[in-house]
């Protein structure tokens, strides 16, 4: 049974978005190992910008510079 993770940071994605990504995901494993969708699994975690960092400092202060 497949597993797939997800991780994106906490900044609005939307349902369908989601939606989009989950079956994205599983068609890739499809496609490229010949994997079955009924087994697949796919889950995504919303990781807060205070919780997720990029070169020492977090994705808040990033984007508070416009990063």
């Amino acid at each position: 049974m497949p597993y797939v993770n997800i991780k994106i940071t906490r900044e609005g994605a939307t349902a369908e978005q989601k939606q989009a990504l989950i079956q994205g995901a599983t068609q890739l494993l499809v496609d490229v190992l010949n994997k079955n969708p009924k087994t697949t699994v796919v889950v995504i975690e919303e990781v807060d910008t205070d919780n997720w960092g990029i070169a020492g400092e977090t994705i808040t202060a990033r984007r508070a510079r416009g990063e």
